[in-house]
């Protein structure tokens, strides 16, 4: 396959790979990726350590039916998980493991052939590619003076993609019909939500392992045709931005992306699309987590409020924990947090610091028969360097010394 991807196969078009999926070895490969995600049981009960238990006569079974043909897909299960910012619940699908193992090695066999035709302006759920390589070519863009932004929003977008144009697009590069088959049959895969059960039209389900690389090759048009036009696009998943020089540009971009949308039957969002000049007060955008705005960055509201949730969840005053036992669980968190947004403007951490001490004061305050938040003497009572000799990760100093490294 190595070979072929970097010689051409003919017509372009792959015909047999299902024994590629079957293989022992491909089937163990994938086993390993789904134990080291872990994750909760499908539809049918059965969890990581069950499926390990038997993992020689399970993965062989697997085998055996998709070699026969005989293998389907167990209904997905349905769960709601908060959206960050929102009310809002989004619908997660949790496959059964044994399906879990099945679609990845189906993943390893065909994402190479997909990831040989993707642009470079693609950047969600690639390898070797990532959010921190996106928001680095949006940085360069944006000092080299493309200031006015198409923000787009494609409305519920895993949700609306259509089945059969989806499956028009695999055929354009796959010609093996069991292989073809398998994608079908996780696409129409019948999703189990409490007691009700039915089989879904459209949509490719959130939380499958196929998902992000199907619903990648859906928008692979769309991304070619930037590219021809000469956009500076930059797409996460369904998350995409366009930088121009000017806002006729920019119009002109939202023209085009939207008649592409269109004919591929999906929608931008009405409210969530707009232009915006990054140069004025008010009018950056949001992307992967961030807010752009007049040459600067800090972090999204949203993504502020989801952080902030989390350390009031870890900072109640009635938490029977010690302070340096609360702090060692803080730190995770500060750690993770810090290091996906150190790049936000020197301004953001003094700040959260602050905020997260006068957390930490009230529950001291608390133990010591005292009410409401820790404020006024209590920084005398407990100054910054208590919380500092406990160990608590600050973000001011972390920041400053990657400034002073870099």
């Amino acid at each position: 396959m190595l070979e072929a991807l970097e010689k051409g196969v003919k017509g372009g078009v792959w015909f047999s790979l299902v024994d590629k999926v079957h293989r022992p070895g491909t089937l163990r490969a994938a086993w390993v990726k789904v134990k080291a995600k872990q994750g909760a049981a499908g539809s049918d009960g059965q969890t990581i350590a069950m499926f390990e238990e038997r993992l020689e006569q399970s993965l062989g079974k697997l085998e055996e039916e998709l070699r026969s043909g005989t293998y389907r897909p167990r209904p997905t299960r349905r769960v709601y998980i908060d959206k960050p910012g929102s009310a809002e619940k989004r619908p997660l699908g949790i496959p059964a493991v044994r399906d879990r193992v099945v679609q990845s090695a189906l993943r390893i066999v065909i994402e190479p052939i997909f990831e040989a035709v993707f642009t470079r302006n693609n950047y969600g759920f690639r390898p070797g590619r990532g959010c921190k390589d996106a928001l680095r070519e949006v940085e360069r863009l944006l000092s080299e003076g493309y200031v006015f932004v198409l923000d787009a929003d494609l409305r519920s977008y895993f949700e609306s993609i259509p089945h059969e144009p989806l499956l028009g697009e695999v055929r354009k590069h796959i010609a093996d019909g069991r292989v073809l088959g398998l994608i079908e049959q996780y696409l129409k895969q019948d999703i189990l939500d409490g007691l009700a059960r039915w089989t879904p039209e459209t949509g490719t389900p959130q939380g499958a392992v196929i998902s992000p690389l199907l619903a990648n090759l859906y928008l692979h048009s769309v991304d070619v045709a930037a590219e021809a036009a000469g956009m500076k696009m930059i797409r996460y998943a369904d998350d995409f931005v366009i930088l121009c020089r000017s806002r006729e540009e920019a119009e002109a971009a939202l023209e085009k992306i939207r008649a592409e949308a269109e004919a591929k039957g999906l929608t931008l969002h009405p409210d969530k699309t707009r232009i915006a000049d990054v140069r004025v007060k008010g009018e950056g955008f949001d992307f992967l987590g961030y807010h752009f705005e007049r040459g600067t960055r800090w972090p999204r509201k949203k993504s502020l409020k989801k952080f902030k949730d989390n350390i009031r969840s870890r900072t109640k005053r009635c938490s029977g924990q010690s302070m340096e036992q609360i702090i060692l669980d803080l730190n995770d968190v500060l750690w993770g947090w810090y290091g996906y947004f150190k790049h936000s403007n020197k301004w953001t951490f003094p700040r959260l610091d602050a905020w997260i001490r006068m957390r930490l004061r009230s529950i001291l305050r608390k133990r010591n028969r005292m009410c409401g938040k820790g404020r006024g003497s209590d920084h005398q009572r407990w100054p910054n360097k208590y919380f500092r000799d406990r160990g608590l990760f600050s973000l001011a100093e972390a920041h400053a010394s990657y400034l002073q490294s870099s």
